[in-house]
């Protein structure tokens, strides 16, 4: 494989130009989440306007991307967040990482914006970029989009493209990726990327790897080995089995049970209707529907857990795949619906305008309390939706988040950190997530660093920074390294530091330490934060909502009340 060479691939939308450019050394050891920071740190004036000609939107696979491993064949995107005015990055299953690690490259930044309006396909292969005008798909969603793209370029492609969303550059628009099957279900969601991708001209990024080749492995048989043990790991997980069964929705029954679901806009942390819309309810579901739903997908080739769905209509329609515990509760539990059937159908219209449902739950909630819709009525919510659809005054509202709504309707109780709307996870009830969701550079994210599963009592203030740090650095090193969120159960399983042994066996590199994953994460986490500093963003930045240290969740009478001493030391012994 003396052919193969890893590259930054250069793009300027003003001129239309493909440069390929050798990996510069600090970036050379870098992927995904922290190749981003570092180009971002390198490149972007922190003080740009995100939307912007000084903004660049990055696309980078992580470090192990490219072969196979379970789970861990992820796309990291990033550039500066117009949603929170800060650093941004979001992962996405599907096509689109192994198809850049088979071209050879090592990052693609796209920089500059367009002369002229208008929007265009941007089709990148070994043979350099050919541009196409795409303006007959302008305003169509990515369900229509998706097909009419791979008739015309072909079906063994990688794809990652906006809906109308990011077309008006709403800032809660993410970046839709092809799975397996060639749906465009994967989307990098939070933090309005699909905006800055929009504001470069682009409607579709089309990657053809034809002629291309998996990435060289230095030492083969170690790589094998280390391979294999991984697999087992994942396979006998207790946790893996549970989400190939249920899917992320495994999670409903679990959040329930320490009160930590959000429900009516965050005021409560139970849902009376709770086993309506759990895990057992989409599995049974997907079950007696009788294909094509299905209860075991997988979202990118070579992934043993399956933990996505298809979800399934009594009619035998597809009615969105898939459905994950987020949009559950954001677009369920958070807006009191209490039917999976109408929370896949607004499910499917939020993905098709190329939204995160994270966002547009959180702010149809805020909607909901200002009164713009009933509670738990989906024939309203769909009213809502549709006026996004349709770019209205409210809809632009809406398709900006939770915190524009909040500020346009004088609405306190907005569930967000730093512009952006919380994931479903109730911080008063796991007061570790909610001081990853107070501290992470990210905003409200729970992939930053989840702590549902810590052996702790999530109610105590006093514990929760050790527990919130630690997460937070081995997510910032998964998300590096190119790895699912799933996937960290099995790597964490596996004896002999198995993330160090593949690294060592891919590149060749013998000077890692046994905590490879833990560096990784700190170096990454260092490196945002210096961003947001750069961007402006202060230690009062880093605190949840004035109201949830005040307002108690009334099952367990909890506030948020970790100190902000506490907070403001986290990440000390990391600068």
């Amino acid at each position: 494989m003396a052919d193969y060479k890893s590259q930054v691939w250069r793009v300027n939308v003003r001129e239309q130009t493909l440069n390929r450019e050798d990996v510069p050394q600090t970036w050379s050891r870098l992927g995904g989440r922290g190749l981003l920071a570092r180009i971002l740190l390198d490149e972007v004036d922190a003080m740009c306007d995100p939307l912007g000609s000084g903004n660049k939107l990055i696309f980078a696979p992580g470090l192990l991307v490219g072969h196979m491993l379970s789970s861990t064949d992820r796309i990291s995107v990033g550039g500066k967040s117009p949603l929170t005015g800060g650093i941004k990055e979001a992962n996405a299953g599907g096509r689109t990482g192994l198809h850049m690690a088979y071209m050879g490259i090592h990052a693609l930044i796209i920089e500059d914006q367009p002369k002229e309006d208008g929007y265009w396909v941007l089709h990148l292969s070994l043979n350099g970029a050919k541009w196409e005008k795409a303006d007959d798909l302008a305003g169509v969603g990515v369900y229509e989009t998706a097909p009419k793209l791979l008739e015309k370029y072909g079906d063994k492609v990688a794809i990652a493209l906006i809906g109308p969303g990011g077309e008006m550059r709403m800032k809660s628009a993410g970046i839709q990726n092809l799975d397996k099957d060639k749906i465009p279900s994967r989307i990098a969601a939070r933090g309005g990327l699909g905006a800055v991708m929009g504001s470069k001209g682009l409607k579709a990024i089309v990657f053809d790897n034809a002629g291309g080749q998996k990435p060289p492995i230095v030492e083969p048989e170690a790589f094998k080995v280390a391979q294999k043990d991984y697999t087992k790991s994942v396979m006998d997980h207790p946790q893996s089995v549970t989400y190939r069964d249920y899917g992320t929705a495994a999670m409903t029954q679990l959040t329930q049970q320490f009160a930590g679901i959000p429900a009516h806009n965050f005021s409560r942390g139970t849902f009376d209707k709770v086993e309506n819309v759990g895990g057992e309810a989409l599995r049974e579901f997907t079950l007696t529907r009788g294909k094509p739903s299905d209860p075991s997908h997988a979202c990118m080739a070579g992934c043993t857990i399956k933990c996505s769905n298809v979800f399934g209509g009594e009619d035998g329609k597809v009615i969105v795949s898939p459905l994950e515990y987020e949009t559950i509760g954001l677009m369920g539990t958070n807006l009191d619906i209490d039917s999976l059937d109408a929370i896949g159908r607004l499910n499917w219209h939020v993905n098709d305008l190329g939204l995160d449902s994270i966002e547009v739950g959180g702010a149809l909630g805020v909607a909901a309390e200002a009164g713009l819709m009933k509670w738990g009525s989906e024939e309203d919510a769909l009213k809502l939706i549709d006026e996004i659809r349709k770019g209205t005054e409210l809809g632009r509202v809406l398709g900006d988040g939770a915190v524009t709504v909040g500020r346009k309707y004088n609405v306190e109780r907005v569930p967000a950190v730093k512009g952006q709307a919380m994931s479903a996870y109730e911080p008063r009830s796991i007061k570790g997530t909610g001081v990853t969701y107070a501290t992470t550079p990210q905003g409200a994210d729970h992939t930053c660093g989840l702590t549902i599963r810590a052996k702790v009592n999530h109610l105590d203030p006093d514990v929760q920074i050790e527990v919130s740090r630690n997460a937070q650095l081995n997510m910032a090193g998964y998300d590096t390294i190119g790895a699912c969120i799933f996937a960290g159960f099995g790597y964490a399983a596996t004896p002999d530091g198995v993330v160090k042994r593949l690294l060592k066996a891919r590149y060749g590199w013998n000077d890692l330490s046994d905590n490879i994953l833990q560096e990784l994460g700190k170096q990454t986490i260092k490196m945002e934060r210096e961003f947001n500093r750069r961007a402006g963003f202060t230690a009062k930045d880093d605190r949840l909502p004035e109201w949830m240290t005040k307002e108690a969740i009334p099952e367990n009478g909890s506030v948020f009340d970790v100190s902000e001493e506490l907070l403001d030391h986290i990440f000390d012994g990391i600068e």
